[in-house]
């Protein structure tokens, strides 16, 4: 990997070699990958990204694969929609939503598990294993399939069935826990110390969360190698908050971006788990676990692993957070829907739920481009809408009773 330095931890900037290791043994802080960037600038360029794959292995150069790409479905690469009808909806100017409901299992997570399970076979792992919420045991169980790998998915036990049976089909071990999210992870950490799996949000999370970086890439060169003005970001763990804001500075440290990037990153949970939001609400540092309570399940944890960076870049870059409840989550998956014909999950529903927030108390501002991140599909949490949504009418089959429904009238001759 000529282009990585090792790894360095993001508290106390101690060095280490690069290694299946997610913390830093002097403070236990996150270790991250380190890069250097003066060889990616004499290497990258638009014209050779251009020239690459319609996925994230066109940003090969920013990744922390030797063998790219070792496990690829095709993630990444997903479409930039220019949103009007919602910007107008909203009282906003411009407004662009990320589509990655299509990558190959409808989520973002694709993203991240390429990128951690190409590295894991580096390593020689042969089991490949994670706590989800369910959009990651989707795509750890679809990418360990792929590359022959064997798989242990550990979710909680009250997931979405949807979620549940797009793991399942994959034919890796699902294992259900009778608890939430923060109590699978806790034993996945012990599971970590005790088998030689790949633990893509364990031993191999740091990895894993630079696959997150890939959506600013794609973002700023879908926008004809520009940068937004204003991101609004889903918030779980953190993690992905905290490396989309990376994301755009490091193109601009590699020289693929004329002006430095000055993007402001707002934050979005659901009210009934929201210890980041709450946090920033309350003007404070002090990030409080909670007990996850919303239908948004793929953003219920209660502990999040990166919490603080994500406030602190929030804070940094003046963005904002809202805390929305499940009734205007149900409202934004619909608004949408209904606007820009994109089906979001409930996490989608959370997004443009905040963006609706805070552009209503002037954080999002009508003079700005803003960019929507819209991570997992409509079709995974479809019992969030299913007592909202059906049929117009149900006729029987006849014009009268087609027009007795119906006032021709109104119709557009």
């Amino acid at each position: 990997m000529p282009y990585v330095l090792g790894l360095r931890c993001r508290e106390c900037a101690r060095e280490y070699e690069i290694a299946p290791i997610f913390t830093c043994e002097w403070c236990f802080g996150p270790l991250e990958v380190a890069y250097d960037y003066e060889a990616i600038s004499g290497a990258i360029s638009r014209e050779k990204i251009a020239a690459g794959p319609a996925s994230i292995w066109r940003y090969s150069d920013l990744l922390p694969v030797e063998r790219n790409p070792a496990v690829d479905l095709g993630a990444g690469f997903t479409p930039l929609v220019r949103a009007d009808r919602l910007a107008s909806e909203l009282g906003l100017g411009e407004v662009w939503i990320k589509n990655d409901t299509l990558n190959p299992t409808n989520s973002f997570k694709d993203r991240v598990t390429s990128v951690a399970l190409s590295k894991a076979l580096e390593f020689g792992f042969k089991t490949a294993a994670c706590a989800s919420t369910g959009n990651l045991a989707n795509s750890v169980a679809a990418h360990a399939a792929h590359a022959g790998l064997r798989s242990f998915v550990f979710i909680p036990a009250n997931l979405e069935q949807g979620k549940i049976i797009t793991t399942a089909v994959y034919g890796g071990n699902v294992v259900a826990i009778d608890g939430n999210y923060d109590d699978v992870n806790r034993l996945c950490a012990e599971l970590a110390g005790m088998y030689p799996w790949a633990f893509v949000n364990v031993n191999v999370r740091t990895f894993y969360a630079e696959g997150s970086r890939t959506l600013a890439f794609e973002t700023a060169e879908q926008l004809g190698w520009e940068t937004p003005d204003h991101v609004v970001v889903p918030v779980a763990s953190g993690s992905l908050l905290t490396k989309i804001r990376k994301g755009f500075g490091e193109l601009h440290t590699v020289g693929l971006l004329d002006e430095e990037p000055k993007v402001r990153v707002s934050g979005a949970q659901a009210l009934g788990c929201s210890p980041v939001a709450a946090a920033w609400l309350n003007d404070t540092e002090n990030i409080k676990p909670v007990k996850p309570s919303t239908i948004a399940k793929s953003l219920a944890i209660g502990n999040p692993a990166d919490g603080y960076f994500a406030l602190d870049a929030v804070r940094q870059t003046g963005g904002g957070f809202a805390a929305v409840t499940d009734e205007e989550i149900v409202d934004g998956m619909r608004l949408l829907a209904r606007t820009e014909g994109i089906f979001a999950e409930t996490a989608g529903g959370v997004t443009i739920a905040t963006l609706r927030r805070l552009a209503d108390q002037g954080v999002v501002r009508p003079d700005e481009r803003v960019v929507a991140y819209i991570t997992g599909h409509g079709l995974k949490t479809l019992d969030a809408v299913a007592d909202q949504v059906g049929p117009t009418a149900t006729i029987p089959a006849s014009l009268d009773a087609f027009h007795a429904a119906f006032d021709p009238s109104t119709f557009d001759q």
